[in-house]
């Protein structure tokens, strides 16, 4: 009898040991996949739209510019510089930490290092040209608990409406970098964005913006007025991948059966 105890704690204790074992593998190997391969991230604000709206979750990828202490969780690491990985290409979405913060944000890669950025009357202005911008028709973005009609300036149009749905619209267009990237912005009024000095991004920095033009804390403004300023390179995290969720903000976190209905269910698996 006193054997058969003895084997059963014995089992009892291994089991223990095995799951305390398996749990601290997965820890390490969720920890991995998150500093080094993708991280996932969720779009707080509109300043993305139309491509990025607010309660989108997305996976951004690691590797491809390489990592910097801020790759890492927990502020673990507070080393200098940056480890292995590319170069950003111009008009990337980015994926970075706001200087001076622990805020990540999410921008598009206009201005490499040495390029001279202006904007104009609204027109993107890029080594003294001007970067194409084409009327499209208006983008209808869906009124919801997370996504209400925010408007600049004195711009307000009529909302739409149709099938019980409201929806806000705004201006859209489509600029196309040089080398042919192109990408649909918005563009509401003539705000105080779109008139700038000329900046020379300086080296080791990038120029980023929002493409919602008007109601984006970028580049075009410096971080003593919220801006992003020149983004140091160390500040990079990663490339958006892929959309894995999307809310309206409908949802209740503590009513599982709410989440469903509230998500936007064809916004999922879209890339940037």
């Amino acid at each position: 009898m006193a054997a058969r105890a003895a084997k059963r704690r014995a089992e009892k204790k291994g089991g223990l040991a095995g799951t305390t074992l398996f749990l601290v593998l997965l820890f390490l190997l969720a920890a991995f996949v998150r500093t080094f391969v993708a991280a996932p991230f969720m779009i707080p604000s509109g300043s993305m739209l139309p491509g990025l709206e607010i309660g989108d979750y997305l996976f951004a990828a690691k590797w491809p510019y390489g990592y910097s202490r801020y790759a890492f969780p927990f502020g673990l690491t507070r080393f200098q510089g940056r480890l292995w990985g590319g170069e950003p290409r111009r008009g990337d979405v980015v994926v970075f930490r706001y200087p001076g913060s622990n805020e990540d944000y999410v921008k598009r890669l206009i201005g490499l290092p040495g390029d001279r950025v202006q904007m104009r009357r609204g027109q993107l202005i890029l080594n003294g040209h001007a970067v194409p911008k084409v009327r499209m028709t208006d983008f209808l973005m869906e009124r919801t608990p997370n996504s209400p009609c925010r408007f600049v300036g004195d711009y307000a149009p009529p909302l739409v409406a149709e099938r019980g749905h409201v929806y806000c619209r705004y201006p859209r267009y489509r600029e196309t970098l040089p080398g042919g990237r192109s990408y649909e912005v918005l563009d509401q009024i003539e705000g105080i964005g779109d008139e700038t000095p000329v900046y020379t991004v300086p080296a080791g920095h990038y120029f980023m913006m929002g493409d919602n033009r008007d109601d984006s804390a970028d580049s075009r403004f410096p971080l003593a007025e919220q801006g992003v300023g020149m983004l140091p390179r160390d500040n990079l995290i990663g490339r958006p991948l892929i959309l894995f969720f999307s809310t309206d903000g409908s949802a209740s976190w503590l009513k599982p059966w709410t989440w469903f209905a509230a998500a936007r269910w064809g916004r999922v698996g879209r890339t940037s």
